[in-house]
């Protein structure tokens, strides 16, 4: 059977994320959305989503298709109706399609489908702040998933264990000296993964493949570095996707960090507002600042925005793609994609500067920055015109 992901009514909702990727790329819990997808079919899958997106996200398809929403996170019971779909048949959740069978895998008649219930609970991701939110719980059931009926590599007899039942550490994975306490939630080392030593951890945690816990990091749940991340300082309750760094003190919390984003030293965010009230946040999909129904709310951040030392964001601050953010002071709490500045005032980061600092973070880890990367990034910078008013 041909799987295709597709976006769903939420991709507005996930920008400044979505902006650079389909939904079925983001990252929660240990996997993307993707990659938990790929692991219970068992099999490869292709995209639909935007046109600009389309050369590096392609879509396959086939003679039959069984079309999935990739908003929708897989458990074993819907894989399991998605693998027993028939020809014409959709899941739906309430109003909203999950998966359905088609001949086509573009715009569908539901009306000529037998429609089925899917009657039990489900993770969804509808907002950026549920990316943190429900991290918890995608950890959880990513960590039962990715490790049944497997064994932990040997973990080192320096570090101080509570609870080694629910710690695992894949192929090449290290932690040496430092104290790991899955009392909360699990933990999870992806492969050739490091913790230095010095660092305290409190489950639920995720390090994914390759990535990196520096030395003396106070780091609890339920919190995910993606792969070829590098995290130090203190970080409550956040999701880093691949290849970001938040190398030097400083907190980080109740947060999403897309891919190459680079955190100066001591920079901190807020994730609590002084007078306790509940969080509003830019919403993209609105075009204005939305209640969470969150007391602890930090910051979004898009790909490749960079922060100076010692920069300051307040609650709930939404920062777009290709940002550089410095000078002392809060910086306004939305900042559209492709900025250069701070409290004091911004300009637009043009094109070229951005693709040069980009090409040369990407090839210190081996990735090079191609003309596919480049025509998506053009095109974020032509649609967010309309918010920088610099």
């Amino acid at each position: 059977m041909n799987y295709i992901l597709f976006d769903g009514s939420v991709r507005d909702a996930l920008l400044p994320f979505t902006f650079t990727r389909p939904v079925a790329d983001i990252r929660i819990g240990i996997l993307t959305i993707r990659e938990k997808w790929e692991q219970y079919l068992n099999t490869t899958t292709t995209t639909v989503t935007e046109d600009y997106l389309s050369e590096k996200y392609p879509m396959v398809e086939m003679e039959e298709n069984v079309l999935i929403n990739s908003s929708f996170l897989p458990n074993k019971e819907l894989v399991r109706m998605v693998k027993s779909l028939k020809r014409n048949e959709a899941i739906f959740k309430g109003e909203e399609v999950i998966a359905f069978f088609s001949l086509e895998a573009q715009e569908v008649d539901f009306s000529t489908f037998t429609q089925i219930e899917f009657e039990e609970d489900v993770l969804r991701i509808e907002h950026t702040w549920d990316i943190f939110s429900k991290n918890a719980e995608a950890l959880q059931a990513d960590f039962n998933f990715i490790t049944e009926g497997r064994t932990t590599a040997p973990i080192s007899e320096t570090n101080s264990l509570i609870h080694p039942e629910n710690i695992f550490l894949e192929e090449g994975a290290s932690v040496e000296y430092s104290i790991l306490n899955a009392t909360e939630g699990p933990i999870y080392l992806g492969k050739d993964s490091e913790v230095w030593e010095g660092s305290l951890i409190r489950g639920a945690f995720a390090l994914c493949n390759n990535a990196v816990v520096k030395m003396g990091a106070k780091i609890y749940g339920a919190t995910t570095v993606g792969p070829f991340g590098k995290v130090c300082g203190e970080i409550s309750n956040s999701v880093i996707f691949g290849y970001s760094s938040k190398g030097h003190e400083g907190y980080l919390g109740n947060a999403v960090l897309g891919e190459w984003c680079n955190i100066g030293a001591d920079s901190n965010n807020s994730n609590l507002k002084n007078n306790y009230a509940k969080v509003r946040m830019w919403n993209y999909a609105t075009e204005s600042f939305e209640q969470t129904g969150l007391q602890f709310c930090g910051l979004m951040m898009g790909d490749h925005s960079k922060t100076a030392i010692n920069t300051m964001f307040n609650t709930g601050t939404v920062i777009g793609v290709n940002c550089n953010i410095y000078v002392p002071g809060f910086p306004r709490n939305f900042v559209p994609s492709f900025s250069w500045g701070g409290a004091s005032g911004f300009t637009v980061y043009p094109t070229n500067k951005a693709f040069e600092a980009a090409k040369v973070m990407m090839a210190r880890r081996g990735v090079e920055f191609d003309e596919k990367e480049a025509n998506i990034l053009n095109h974020v910078f032509e649609i967010t015109k309309k918010w920088r008013n610099y």
